[in-house]
């Protein structure tokens, strides 16, 4: 194929319209029917993740054309590039570095050499902290760290953090603060003391308005409880890439950890945005996570495409969106520790797959990107379940569990069971022969039971994929994240997008600078809509008489 070729032009995509067309008339069941080994035989494992996708409507035929796709997008090229440093981020030429902080002395020159540092002091940071030795202005301990950031710099600390509160060391508590609602802070700040407190500014650019916000008041709450200026600079540290920026604002230099440009923020957690879960865990656990990752790193760089976890998993999305019309997916993890991963995973697919040029400005003529949603099991099955199941439209579905109990035996033997029977559910269904055998049995009258049979009857013919983590550990959830960082980049490079860039969300952040001067100086000359405008003089209006229309200027 040539840059200019559009992937959904090539032999392979066409090829796979046809094969969805032959594969219309069969189901899950009756491909299970069909080969009773098909649990088996669909499924791989590496670095502690067992894959399970048989409940996928392919069969071998599926998986050569997926994998022809592959080779027509230049996967193999594009996977070499992301680990060998090429600018994959086309629009801001940048490489994206996040696979090498999992394993700096992997890399070469000055980049291993500074990453290696900045891990060793990290490290030693973070450890001095969980001993008591890094102190406040006062001289007393730190005893709670609160993690002022958003998006990229929020989600996977905090996700990993809650993972594992076995790790966290005794009398030392972590808190994350993201939204610019500052009933977030104040409510962290009513549990702190300030002499005891240490706040960490999380941001790249070190101009994110949610996260200098709440700096903003966390430095108000120092200096009103008498803190100077100096005094206050001992209680914040910073990761960013903007060091002049954190040391004009008032951090002192040997607390500011960089963070390089070339690591995206979805894909940040590994690098210093990674300083609460060292923090939180200790350094020991940070290591065992990006180990983990770093395992699931060499699998995808080194396996062939039918045992390769993060490159199956893409494709058989490429797979359910483009050719089975599903737009959303569900991730629904059987651990409740994980009750954070659907929201981090929804940035990290969402933000990365919502995309409609290829990276060379052409209009894609193709779907790209899923809606990503989820919930904890088994909370969900008492409340999303009931549309997965009977809902209009199919859902695929990633189930997430462990092999070993990573809570009470017998709890855990609850989870694995309602986890496997969902799956089954959603491929089996029941058919309205079934529910109307069971409704006569019950002593309805033939018409009674025939109209309540409608309402039971679940279509079934639903897919899903089910993940084992073979224990419960930072190794693991390592690993897990970065098959799904992996997942959607073989995504993107089937799509021809760029996984890398988010220009989208710029355009918000701009939009609310006009909007802010609107809102607060009444004069102001910006032109808005009129439904902007009216819900701006709606907010200024007195409890009672009627706004005056905005002069023109």
């Amino acid at each position: 194929m040539t840059d200019a070729a559009l992937i959904d032009q090539s032999p392979a995509w066409q090829a796979l319209l046809k094969h969805h067309q032959a594969l219309s008339s069969t189901t899950l069941e009756k491909l299970f029917a069909q080969n009773p080994q098909r649990g088996r035989q669909f499924k791989a494992s590496a670095a502690g993740l067992y894959f399970d996708y048989s409940k996928n409507l392919i069969n071998d035929e599926t998986l050569d054309l997926l994998n022809e796709l592959a080779n027509s997008a230049h996967l193999t090229g594009a996977i070499e590039e992301l680990f060998s440093g090429a600018d994959v981020n086309s629009t801001e030429q940048r490489p994206a570095l996040h696979t090498a902080l999992r394993n700096p002395v992997s890399g070469k020159g000055e980049i291993a050499t500074a990453l290696t540092q900045l891990r060793d002091a990290m490290n030693t940071f973070a450890d001095r902290l969980r001993q008591g030795e890094e102190r406040g202005a006062s001289g007393k301990a730190f005893r709670n760290i609160i993690n002022l950031g958003i998006g990229g710099s929020d989600l996977g600390p905090r996700m990993i953090v809650a993972a594992f509160p076995e790790l966290q060391a005794e009398g030392l508590h972590s808190h994350f603060a993201a939204n610019v609602d500052s009933d977030v802070l104040k409510g962290i700040l009513r549990q702190c003391q300030p002499e005891t407190t240490l706040f960490l500014i999380s941001s790249k650019s070190f101009s994110t308005l949610e996260t200098l916000s709440n700096a903003g008041l966390a430095r108000q709450w120092l200096s009103d409880a008498g803190f100077d200026a100096a005094q206050i600079a001992c209680h914040f540290a910073a990761m960013t890439s903007q060091i002049e920026k954190a040391e004009a604002w008032g951090i002192k230099s040997e607390r500011i950890f960089p963070l390089d440009e070339g690591v995206g923020g979805r894909f940040s957690l590994w690098s210093s945005i990674g300083l609460p879960i060292a923090i939180a865990l200790g350094s020991q656990a940070f290591q065992q996570l990006l180990d983990g990752a770093s395992a699931m790193d060499e699998h995808f760089r080194h396996t062939p495409f039918r045992e390769n976890l993060p490159a199956l998993h893409g494709l058989l999305s490429i797979w359910s969106i483009n050719f089975n019309n599903h737009h959303s997916r569900a991730v629904l993890p059987y651990i409740h520790r994980l009750g954070e991963l659907p929201n981090y995973l929804q940035q990290l697919t969402m933000e990365s797959l919502g995309k409609r040029v290829t990276k060379t400005g052409q209009p894609c003529t193709y779907a790209t990107g899923p809606v990503i949603w989820g919930s904890e099991g088994t909370n969900g099955q008492h409340s999303c379940h009931q549309l997965l199941l009977q809902g209009i439209g199919a859902v695929p579905v990633d189930f997430i569990a462990t092999r070993k109990a990573h809570c009470q035996p017998l709890q855990h033997q609850y989870l694995l069971a309602n986890c496997f029977a969902q799956s089954r559910a959603l491929m089996l269904g029941k058919s309205y022969e079934q529910a109307l055998v069971e409704t006569l049995a019950t002593g309805l009258e033939q018409d009674a039971a025939t109209q309540l049979a409608m309402h039971k009857a679940i279509p079934g013919n639903r897919v899903s994929n089910t993940l084992l983590l073979e224990d419960f550990s930072p190794r693991t959830l390592g690993a897990l994240l970065a098959f799904y960082e992996h997942s959607v980049y073989v995504q993107s490079v089937i799509w021809q997008i760029n996984a890398f860039d988010q220009w989208a969300v710029e355009l918000g952040k701009t939009m609310s600078t006009a909007v802010f001067e609107a809102l607060n100086q009444p004069t102001s000359a910006i032109e808005l809509d009129s439904s902007s405008q009216a819900l701006i003089d709606h907010i200024q209006t007195p409890a009672t008489g009627s706004p005056q229309p905005k002069a023109k200027q």
